[in-house]
């Protein structure tokens, strides 16, 4: 006789995945109400939307497309008639809740987007409106099987791809369009700016992204950014030029596939399209503006982790803007000891623990926080190590300016003992701070420079970077900027002007 085991050893894991099948059983009834309602004459609206944009019945099959009408009431009905109660429509985010109106689809009005997993299954839905209403696209709520951070559209397809990279867009239609094309590893974010772990899910199947984002404002900001996450993830990423035309869509409208695929192969290097976006910034006729610049590339070669790979990088750029090779080479010595880099997405310093499960916002104000933190130290250091550095800034920085409370105590101190013309003995100065995390932080600042010559004017010992002028003004523009942007809130117009005007004076050092 075999021995009867229990049917369930852990029943709120049970509970959750009964609940995650019948969203997932909603979704796929939901998806189908809309894919009928579009080719209903109810659905001649959003019909003729897709037509408008070139879709054929093929392609807008293949995606499931469809329609939400206009009135709101119905899907909701259709749902009960299957079997589906209140609480579990609700909980899929077709439907919301209002005292005055009861229960409606949130989607009333719109062309429908299913958005799948990679086993095609539908797990939410995106929305475009028709007309001139408001949000222009609505997405799903996230739900207990629909995280958009964590997905993407258009993987489903993609994943099978011949191709060894994958195409990144901005948006639904953008997708479809290269599908259609026969480009069938593109693929979009769902509703939110690219994500680190949508990066992770990208990198489970190609080394490579080309990003194919509108070549307007926003979509250089964004280009910007998702370099940044997926260099961070161990992907390269090139950068697709779609001059003269905004998207991908309307490329492929006017200028056909094989055009489209020249693009690609012609898609320029990740690296040398911040370099170029970069350059637009300064005035390279202009000696000051132009040693910024370089400066500025300096600091975006130190944030690449890999020797080989930034030595490659910094050749080719040393070349392409003339620079002097092993000038450029100290200067992202200096600066890569300091621990400033230049990342669009959030800078580089490093998470760790708990803290690389936070949420990626959260996780951008730790790093930004800890990069102020850094050149905080870095600042009190150097000022420690060489009087003179305090001499030229002193009309420029105060203690206040350190928002961080231990180290606005820790510059007033240090301030009034250079003034007083007095040293300052280590142990004694950390042990006049209680807490134990003030006197580890405070304890950082007498280390963090260990790797850097601070003296102003004398040769390096052995084993250090030589000291670097710019080094340490950009760590006391980072203090500073820091300060204005926190006292701007609550101060008055004059007081944010001095700021300006002293942020600008410690530039022209």
């Amino acid at each position: 006789e075999g021995i009867a085991l229990p049917e369930s050893s852990d029943p709120k894991a049970d509970e959750k995945e009964k609940r995650r099948k019948a969203l997932f059983a909603v979704n796929k009834e939901a998806a189908t109400y809309f894919y009928y309602s579009l080719r209903q004459p109810g659905g001649q609206n959003g019909l003729s939307y897709f037509k408008k944009r070139e879709l054929t019945d093929e392609t807008m099959h293949h995606f499931g497309l469809g329609y939400a009408d206009k009135n709101s009431r119905q899907i909701i009905n259709y749902l009960k008639s299957k079997g589906f109660d209140d609480d579990i429509i609700m909980d899929s985010g077709i439907a919301d809740f209002s005292e005055k109106y009861g229960m409606n689809c949130k989607f009333w009005n719109r062309v429908m987007f299913p958005i799948q997993d990679t086993g095609h299954r539908v797990i939410g839905f995106g929305g475009r409106v028709m007309g001139e209403g408001e949000p222009k696209y609505l997405n799903s709520p996230e739900t207990d099987i629909f995280n958009k951070r964590k997905n993407l559209y258009g993987l489903n397809w993609a994943r099978t791809s011949k191709a060894d990279y994958m195409i990144l867009c901005e948006g639904y239609m953008d997708v479809i369009a290269m599908h259609q094309a026969g480009f069938t590893q593109a693929v979009a974010s769902l509703g939110t700016a690219f994500t680190d772990q949508q990066a992770v899910l990208l990198k489970r199947y190609v080394n490579q992204i080309i990003l194919s984002y509108d070549s307007d404002g926003p979509g250089i900001k964004a280009a910007l950014r998702a370099i940044g996450i997926c260099r961070q993830a161990g992907l390269s990423v090139k950068v697709l030029h779609l001059e003269p035309y905004k998207d991908p869509d309307e490329f492929i409208k006017n200028l056909g596939k094989e055009e489209f695929e020249e693009r690609l192969k012609e898609a320029e290097n990740g690296f040398y399209f911040e370099i170029a976006v970069l350059e637009k910034e300064f005035d390279l006729q202009d000696p000051d503006e132009k040693s910024r610049f370089h400066n500025e590339i300096a600091k975006k070669l130190s944030g690449i982790t890999g020797e080989i790979q930034r030595e490659n990088y910094l050749v080719a750029i040393a070349g392409k803007y003339g620079i002097n090779p092993q000038l450029l080479r100290d200067a992202v010595k200096s600066y890569a000891a300091a621990g400033i880099t230049d990342d669009n997405r959030t800078g580089t310093f490093a998470l760790s623990g708990e803290n690389k499960k936070l949420p990626a916002a959260v996780r951008r104000e730790l790093v930004k926080n800890d990069k102020l933190k850094k050149n905080s130290m870095l600042v009190l250091y150097s000022i420690l190590n060489d009087h003179k550095l305090y001499d030229k800034v002193k009309a420029y920085l105060r203690p206040e300016d350190f928002v961080i409370p231990v180290f606005n105590r820790a510059a007033g101190m240090i301030f009034e003992s250079i003034g007083q013309g007095s040293g300052i003995d280590p142990a004694g100065f950390i042990s006049r701070f209680e807490n134990e995390e003030d006197q580890r932080n405070v304890a950082g600042i007498f280390h963090i420079g260990d790797d850097i010559s601070y003296s102003f004017n004398e040769d390096p010992p052995e084993g250090k970077a030589p000291f670097d002028m710019r080094v340490f003004i950009d760590a006391v523009l980072s203090v500073k900027t820091s300060a204005r942007e926190e006292m701007s809130r609550t101060a008055s117009m004059a007081e944010v002007m001095r700021y300006d005007k002293e942020i600008n004076e410690i530039r022209k050092l």
